[in-house]
């Protein structure tokens, strides 16, 4: 091919990634983790080369995508927050620590900073319920957060 766009290289990856699972039963999960590892979140133009080559309908991947708290649409910062909001966390301090990361970090649940440093996510259990508040940062678990360590995490990822 002379030239490719963006969408196609996007396109044509997705489908040897899909090719990759072809002998695979029930295949679309482990297919958008895959996509998501390798471009870093799942593009609408990916949502479109899946649902035609496992014939489903758009609105089914785009559902699925959706429904996992995992799997994103946009492009994450390069740093990652996601703040416990389930009922043990919240019991010990987790709200008064939402507000205060989206006061320090000037977004909302799902945004990503305007400098692209950091996206803050809600999750509901990290499974550190005994050590709340909890919460993960590029994927490595903080128990017991405090406002502190909190604004220390949140001045590293802007660092």
């Amino acid at each position: 091919m002379l030239h490719q766009t963006p969408t196609d290289r996007v396109t044509e990856r997705v489908t040897e990634i899909v090719a990759e699972h072809a002998d695979r039963e029930g295949p679309l999960l482990p297919i958008l983790h895959d996509v998501q590892e390798e471009l870093g979140h799942v593009p609408e133009e990916a949502v479109a080369a899946i649902a035609a080559a496992l014939n489903l309908s758009r609105a089914e991947v785009h559902g699925v995508v959706s429904f996992y708290h995992d799997f994103r649409a946009r492009p994450a910062g390069r740093h990652v927050i996601k703040i416990c909001r389930a009922e043990a966390c919240q019991s010990m301090g987790g709200d008064a620590l939402s507000e205060r990361a989206h006061a320090l970090l000037g977004i909302g649940w799902n945004e990503t900073s305007a400098d692209g440093s950091v996206t803050l996510e809600a999750v509901y259990c990290l499974g550190l319920c005994a050590c709340a508040p909890a919460a993960s940062v590029d994927g490595k678990l903080v128990a017991r957060l405090d406002e502190k360590r909190l604004d220390a995490i949140v001045e590293e990822v802007r660092a």
